[in-house]
């Protein structure tokens, strides 16, 4: 899920540092660096849902070749998550997995192991916590409207909420590793320092845009 890499409308917690134009290039990059990595996963339907509905051929022209572009529609995020599940899951694909745009360096491996237990019996539902509270990744195999209305978004009990939810619609659910998204400077300073000391392959655009061509 992504928006329009625009000036003013993204990653505006990180100005300063940043320019609203910096900004919204570190999000551009964040994003390719999400659908590299996406589209080296095997046996899956890559899809890049997008908002606003007006960038449709600027978000076309990011795309690799295996991609679908769908377009978000809601009223809220929790209404614009559960509407894409939903119609993904209506086209007949067994799960639907939603992941956000900017966790560069999340480990693919990550990745490999929601697909992995989603594609077991147990399992019905799987979250990738986020450090703020949120999560970085949600997989189901229905549509569920209630792990998505009235969810207070942005805030620190977002995880908790989802699995108290969870719980209550007696769904089995697997949690991964928690991990970071780029949302504030200090965010941007530990980004900085993981792609200095990680292999050159991780978060290429990222790692260009930060560093210019060269490390430190």
């Amino acid at each position: 899920m992504a928006r329009a890499p625009e000036a003013g409308q993204v990653k505006t917690r990180l100005v300063p540092p940043l320019s609203y134009e910096g900004a919204a290039e570190l999000y551009r990059c964040l994003l390719l660096d999400k659908l590299l990595q996406v589209a080296e996963l095997p046996g899956i339907d890559p899809y890049l849902a997008f908002t606003p509905l007006e960038a449709r051929q600027s978000m076309l022209a990011l795309l690799p070749e295996a991609f679908a572009l769908i377009p978000q529609a809601g009223s809220s995020l929790g209404d614009r998550l559960h509407r894409l599940s939903a119609i993904l899951l209506e086209r007949g694909h067994p799960a639907a997995i939603l992941i956000d745009s900017d966790s560069p360096t999340l480990p693919t491996s990550y990745l490999l192991d929601a697909i992995a237990r989603l594609q077991s019996g147990t399992t019905d539902l799987v979250l990738g916590p986020a450090e703020d509270g949120g999560y970085y990744l949600i997989g189901l195999k229905r549509p569920c409207r209630a792990l998505f209305d009235n969810i207070p978004w942005s805030g620190p009990t977002v995880l908790n909420e989802t699995l108290h939810r969870a719980a209550t619609q007696r769904l089995q659910v697997a949690t991964l590793p928690s991990w970071f998204d780029v949302d504030t400077p200090e965010d941007l300073t530990r980004l900085r320092h993981d792609l200095a000391t990680a292999g050159t392959t991780v978060a290429p655009h990222t790692r260009r845009f930060l560093f210019g061509g060269r490390e430190g």
